[in-house]
């Protein structure tokens, strides 16, 4: 903050060149209220013409955008309220700035063009409906004339007055000619590559354009039948309306898509569902004879030759149930679609393994395949259709492994690849992209993953201890070094332990990952250096290194022992018993969550109400979390505090060795035997209680950690 501290001091031609700095690209106020941040950020090691810091790049603009946004919702009171609009606003404009909203506005522009191609190709059409009128009534007029003629003026009368009328027939017929041949280069533009580059509105624009232009045509060719000329009419009319069917045909078979995605992991014996739809079945009367939608599954190999054309003789790779489904017209909407509600896998046919391949890296996908008629059934199309690559499993501890191969595929497969090649090494910037986006899609969270914790992540997946993380933007990751090979030192995979990691956030974590209460991707050491200085009581809250989806609380207390404490890692199954934040609630000698924050103003919110009345003449027991290390005397009476010279030292004596481990952890294993034992003794009068009922030997001893 020092740099805006000076900056506050120009006067004269030195502030009016500051000035000009800032404008509506970066407001100054910007600058001004997160001073602190922006000159904390590093901002100089990003080179913007290498493409491989453009996502550390996204990553700053990104948490400009949050910091700018907490900043605003801060502002209270009269005085806040506009700056809270002004804040929010400049929030809003950087966001619009960032490659996302580049590309919405790219998007913007594009649909903007397509929009002004259809309002070309809707008054060329008009006009050739215009052209046609006229060529129809010239023609009827003719016929008149001539019918007239034959019967008042004879044969060579007759011949001397149709030819002005003829060349009239003629040049409507070449200018019928020229406007549709116009239309139809438009057509194929508009259509060109697929209707998929368009929304469902202009697909329906375009679908609404060609069958009016195929109408228009077979008006013409009735038209010629009545009253054939000489001259090339019916082969350029011949012509046109082969043209127009391939582009219906490129149309429908194009816009037969996948609605809803049957689930990319796909587990056996388990229902699931999927949508698809014809997007322009409503515009073509389709529904008028509603088509049947057929489901298969398929692997890897028989769809590569499906795209190829070559003939699968109907092969499959496996037998789904209920995989036949009519589609359904939903006049409301204009839609027709196949809802697939209860579709499963009944069994699954694998092909044979390749090196260490395992079988959730074999990928397989859905084909839904349709045959319906357009037009009175004078066009008919066969239509087909895959999916996203599935990996199927068959247990859900094959979940974790499967959806590593679905997030390889989906972030790093190319456009129009072969399905379903997709690279076996990638650069770390990209799968630091990669894993942010899942982060956040899984966490639901706006708060995504930092550079410090991109950093912690590339120590962890190298094995490096370098702390920059540009160190890592030119180092490759291949897929058995994310989700094959264990991590060095470890029995997990980097994807195993990063899923579990999202998991037990997604689950039971979200409003504290959120609030920015757990800091998370640190390890032992430098939670070790984040509290070495800090007041006793003072605690973080990090993902355990040696327990997948684990949460261990790290805190600063001094003693003659050690100064850094480390409590066992919680996991899913012990928040499932007691939330995070009651559990922190229960240790009163947490007092500060890192850096500075009182715990009470961060957690108590979270804490669960405690039934003062007894509910059907019972009184409802509670589970209460307790370190006996720390329930001794000592601590009872002096707990810690921001100032260590304000209690006594307790003495040497005040933890008992032989229930440490070597690096100060402590083992909740046994704390439900601990919690039973402490319930039945505090149920009984003190006078019924007798030596029988004292704890077994050692048992407190025993147990580092436990619930009573």
């Amino acid at each position: 903050m020092a740099g805006w501290i000076q900056a506050q001091q120009l006067q004269g031609d030195a502030l009016r060149q500051m000035q000009v700095l800032y404008g509506q690209h970066f407001p100054i106020e910007v600058r001004h209220y997160l001073a602190q941040w922006i000159e904390s950020q590093p901002w100089d090691a990003i080179d913007l013409d290498n493409p491989q810091d453009r996502a550390q790049a996204t990553q700053l603009l990104e948490g400009l955008v949050q910091e700018l946004q907490k900043k605003a919702e801060h502002q209270v009171g009269e005085d806040g309220f506009l700056l809270k609009i002004k804040l929010g606003h400049y929030a809003t404009q950087l966001q619009c700035s960032s490659p996302a909203g580049i590309l919405v506005d790219a998007m913007s522009q594009k649909h903007l063009q397509i929009n002004q191609t259809f309002e070309e190709l809707r008054l060329v059409t008009q006009d050739t409906e215009n052209e046609l009128k006229k060529l129809q009534q010239t023609q009827e007029y003719f016929i008149i004339q001539y019918q007239e003629s034959l019967r008042i003026q004879g044969e060579a009368r007759w011949r001397h007055s149709v030819h002005p009328e003829g060349g009239s027939e003629e040049r409507s017929m070449g200018s019928y000619r020229g406007g549709l041949g116009l239309e139809v280069f438009w057509l194929n533009q508009a259509g060109r590559g697929g209707p998929s580059r368009v929304g469902l509105l202009e697909c329906e624009k375009l679908a609404e354009i060609i069958w009016q232009n195929r109408q228009q045509i077979r008006r013409a060719e009735h038209l010629c039948q009545q009253l054939p000329i000489p001259g090339p009419v019916e082969e350029m009319l011949a012509e046109v309306n082969a043209t127009i069917t391939d582009i219906i045909s490129a149309l429908v078979t194009s816009t037969f898509i996948i609605e809803k995605q049957p689930p990319q992991v796909l587990k056996t014996q388990t229902k699931f569902a999927a949508t698809v739809r014809l997007l322009v079945g409503g515009k073509l009367n389709v529904h008028m004879n509603p088509p049947q939608v057929k489901a298969t599954i398929i692997s890897e190999q028989q769809a590569k030759s499906l795209l190829k054309n070559e003939n699968t003789r109907n092969e499959c790779s496996g037998e789904i149930l209920n995989n036949c489904c009519v589609m359904e017209y939903h006049q409301a909407t204009g839609t027709l679609s196949a809802h697939f509600r209860n579709m499963s896998l009944k069994r699954i046919k694998r092909a044979d393994r390749r090196g260490a391949e395992s079988v959730t890296e074999e990928k397989f996908t859905v084909l839904f395949e349709s045959q319906f008629s357009v037009g009175s059934n004078e066009l008919v199309f066969q239509v087909k259709t895959l999916s996203l690559p599935v990996v199927v499993i068959v247990h859900g501890s094959q979940d974790h492994n499967a959806t590593a191969t679905v997030l390889w595929d989906n972030a790093f497969a190319e456009p129009g690849r072969v399905p379903f090649a997709v690279p076996d090494k990638v650069l770390w910037p990209q799968l630091c992209e990669a894993l942010n986006m899942k982060f956040k899609a899984e966490v639901q969270s706006n708060r995504g993953l930092t550079k410090e914790n991109l950093v912690f992540l590339a120590q962890k997946l190298f094995n490096n201890s370098s702390s920059h993380l540009e160190d890592y933007s030119s180092l490759s990751v291949s897929w058995s070094q994310f989700n094959r090979e264990n991590l060095p030192g470890w029995n997990y995979t980097f994807w195993q332990w990063f899923d579990g990691v999202m998991e037990v956030l997604k689950k039971h974590h979200k409003p504290h990952w959120n609030d920015g209460a757990i800091l998370g991707f640190v390890n032992k050491q430098q939670a070790h250096d984040l509290l070495i200085n800090k007041p006793d009581g003072t605690f973080l809250l990090r993902f355990s290194d040696s327990e997948i989806g684990g949460i261990t609380i790290a805190w600063k207390f001094d003693s003659p022992e050690r100064n850094l404490w480390n409590l066992k890692p919680f996991t899913t199954r012990d928040f499932s018993i007691r939330s995070l934040a009651d559990r922190l609630g229960d240790l009163s000698y947490l007092i500060y969550v890192f850096p500075d924050r009182p715990k009470d103003e961060v957690f108590s919110k979270y804490y669960t109400p405690v039934l003062a009345k007894a509910v059907d003449g019972y009184v409802k027991p509670q589970i209460k979390q307790v370190v006996p290390e720390w329930l001794w005397p000592s601590f009872c009476l002096f707990p810690p505090s921001p100032d260590p010279a304000s209690h006594p030292d307790p003495g040497p004596s005040f933890l008992p060795d032989p229930v440490l481990d070597q690096d100060g952890e402590f083992d909740l294993d046994e704390t439900m035997d601990v919690a039973r034992h402490v319930e039945e003794l505090l149920r009984r009068p003190m006078d019924s209680l007798d030596s029988r009922l004292s704890p077994p030997a050692g048992l407190f001893t025993s147990a580092r950690g436990s619930l009573s």
